[in-house]
């Protein structure tokens, strides 16, 4: 029965280039037929180039609560920040 299958997270590449953007959530009971299930669920009308499905068991969440904290150390290195360098006229398009 489906509702005894692990749950698996499914993300869909619309083309070439583009990243995968989570497309929703499928039941299934291994990932060979999960990409099956993904692929006749949200890509039915030719929407994608590529499947991930993913056990949602296996994703781990970093905590909003804790967001301060985890990311406030990214805040002083203000030279990762693309804007103190000038780019060539080449790759403007950046």
């Amino acid at each position: 029965m489906s509702s005894d299958w692990p749950l698996w997270e499914v993300f869909v590449r619309a083309r070439g280039g583009l990243e995968h953007r989570h497309a929703g959530s499928i039941h299934a009971p291994d990932a060979q037929i999960a990409v099956r299930h993904a692929r006749d669920t949200y890509t039915r009308r030719m929407e994608g180039v590529s499947l991930w499905v993913v056990r949602s068991s296996d994703i781990h969440a970093s905590d909003p609560a804790q967001a301060e904290e985890l990311f406030e150390p990214a805040v002083d290195k203000i030279y990762r920040h693309p804007t103190f360098y000038d780019l060539p006229e080449p790759v403007k398009h950046m």
